[in-house]
C-alpha cells in the first residue's frame, strides 16, 4: 500500500487497562444495589456476572434476546449487554453500538474473527465462539435501539486524579486531588455507582484540553487544509451515519481515538477499512484527540 503504517506512540490514556495496584475498598460485597423506579435489587457480584445482563429498566429498550441478556456460559460467550448495556451506549472502555447499521456490525464481527481487527482481546475471543445467527440477532437488536446523548464534553486545564479500576473503568481516585489534563481525554462517570452497576440511566463527562473543540471542528468539517478528509463525506452531513457507514456523532471520544490510532497503526485492516487508511495517515495523536472531542460533542 502507498500508506505504510505510521508508528506513533500508543496514547495509553485512550486504552485503559486495570491498574496493577488498586486503592483499598471498604465496600460491603453483600450490599444490595437498587435504582429509583427499578424492580431490581442485586449485589455487585451479580451485576458483574458475565452471563446475566442487569435488566434495570426494561421499558428503555426492546426485549433483550438471549445473546444480549445471557450469552452462553457453555461456550464462554459473554452477554453483549454486559459491556455494551441493553441500551447499546456502553462505557468509556467499550463501544457505543446503538444504531449501528446491521451490515456494518456484522462486518466488524467478521473482522474480529479473521484477525483484520485487533485492539480488543475480549472481542477477538468472542468472535471465535459466537455463531453467525447470534451476530445477526445482536446486530438487529442494537440497530433498533435509539441512540441517545451519553457523553458531555467539557474543555478544561485540570482534571480529578484518577485510577483505572476493575474492568478497565477509569475512576476518580479516593485520595482526591487534581492534575493537569495534558494532551489526553479523561472520561469519568457522571455517577460512578450508576456506571459500576451497569445501569443505563446516565453516562460520562469527557474532559478535553482547551481548544480541542475548535481544532476538531476544523479537521472534521473541512479536512484541515488537506491533512485529512471531511468526515461528513462518508459519515453523513450530521455524522449520524449514512448507508452502511457508521455514525460517529455523540460516540465515546476515547473509543474514536482508539479506532483512529488502530487504523493508522495496522490494528484495523482489511477491505472494510481500506477507505480509512488515507484518511488517518497524516493525523497526529493530538489531531485524533481533537476530532474525537468534537464528534463526541454532537447529537448522536
Amino acid at each position: 500500500s502507498t500508506y505504510a503504517f505510521a508508528q506513533q506512540p500508543k496514547p495509553d490514556w485512550a486504552f485503559p487497562v486495570t491498574d496493577k495496584v488498586l486503592p483499598p475498598t471498604n465496600e460491603d460485597p453483600d450490599k444490595l444495589w437498587t435504582a429509583p423506579g427499578s424492580k431490581l435489587s442485586v449485589t455487585r457480584a451479580q451485576i458483574n456476572d458475565r452471563y446475566n445482563t442487569p435488566d434495570w429498566f426494561p421499558e428503555m429498550y426492546p426485549p433483550m434476546p438471549s445473546i444480549i441478556k445471557t450469552g452462553d456460559p457453555a461456550r464462554e460467550l459473554r452477554a453483549c449487554g454486559l459491556c455494551h448495556l441493553p441500551t447499546g451506549t456502553g462505557h468509556d472502555e467499550s463501544a457505543y453500538v446503538a444504531g449501528l447499521p446491521v451490515d456494518y456490525f456484522i462486518r466488524q464481527m467478521a473482522d474480529y474473527k479473521s484477525g483484520d481487527r485487533k485492539g480488543s482481546g475480549t472481542m477477538v475471543t468472542l468472535a471465535k465462539v459466537i455463531t453467525d445467527e447470534e451476530v445477526r440477532i445482536a446486530a438487529e437488536y442494537y440497530a433498533a435501539v435509539k441512540p441517545r446523548p451519553w457523553f458531555r464534553v467539557v474543555e478544561t486545564d485540570t482534571v480529578p486524579k484518577t485510577y483505572v479500576g476493575q474492568g478497565n473503568k477509569r475512576m476518580v481516585h479516593p485520595d482526591g486531588g487534581t492534575e493537569p489534563i495534558g494532551s489526553r481525554i479523561v472520561a469519568l462517570a457522571e455517577d460512578e455507582d450508576i456506571v459500576l452497576n451497569r445501569d443505563p440511566r446516565s453516562g460520562f463527562v469527557a474532559y478535553v484540553p482547551k481548544g480541542s473543540l475548535e481544532k476538531g471542528k476544523e479537521l472534521v468539517t473541512t479536512g484541515g487544509g488537506g491533512k485529512t478528509v471531511a468526515c461528513g463525506v462518508c459519515h453523513g452531513a450530521t455524522l449520524q451515519g449514512a448507508n452502511n457507514v457508521p455514525p460517529i456523532a455523540g460516540r465515546g471520544p476515547n473509543y474514536i481515538v482508539r479506532q483512529l490510532w488502530s487504523m493508522q497503526n495496522g490494528e484495523r485492516t482489511g477491505p472494510s477499512n481500506a477507505v480509512m487508511t488515507p484518511v488517518v495517515h497524516n493525523l497526529t495523536v493530538d489531531d485524533m484527540l481533537a476530532i474525537a472531542a468534537y464528534t463526541a460533542s454532537l447529537a448522536p
